[in-house]
């Protein structure tokens, strides 16, 4: 699998429930969302401006994507979570199965971000941001093409202890 065939599985919208365990405030947390992830062009005004932030031609995108989520956890009552990023990805030019991945939005920090991601030859998607205060690793997997599993790690910024860790099922809603 490479980066074109994972992000044209990941399109579309998903019904997600996903367990986090915040081991810094030993807090159990239960979300449940909505994500939708739709396609961009390499050409659209949002990747360009992405893109040319990091002094990269646009051109090298392959396969960029909006994500857009909406959900309630139980964490808060009444907490309500959503929110929207661009994220595009750069393949290596000699590695295709490895690159960079843009995001106007991080994952650990709501701050643009650039991870490295590879996959595994069974089709894992595995994403490792570096951020300022903390470091975010990410497994994305297909068990088939409607559900996919995800496993996320937030660790401090060393990388030595684990602060956050969750997982998620995703479930792809199918129109009648």
């Amino acid at each position: 699998m490479d980066i074109r065939q994972f992000v044209d599985q990941s399109l579309g919208s998903w019904r997600s429930q996903r367990s986090a365990h915040h081991l810094v405030f030993s807090h159990f947390e239960a979300v449940q969302s909505v994500i939708d992830i739709a396609a961009l062009s390499w050409d659209d005004a949002a990747v360009i401006a992405l893109c040319k932030s990091y002094q990269i031609d646009p051109k090298q995108a392959v396969s960029p994507f909006r994500m857009t989520w909406e959900g309630q956890s139980d964490w808060e009552e009444n907490s309500e979570i959503q929110g929207t990023c661009i994220l595009v990805p750069i393949p290596d030019p000699i590695m295709a199965n490895r690159g960079k991945l843009l995001r106007d939005q991080g994952y650990a920090e709501t701050i643009a971000a650039v991870g490295d991601y590879h996959l595994t030859e069974e089709g894992m998607f595995v994403l490792v941001t570096s951020y300022e205060r903390a470091a975010a690793e990410e497994k994305i997997w297909f068990v088939n093409p409607n559900l996919r599993l995800r496993v996320s790690l937030i660790k401090t910024s060393g990388g030595s202890g684990v602060v956050t860790a969750s997982f998620a099922s995703e479930i792809r809603s199918l129109s009648a």
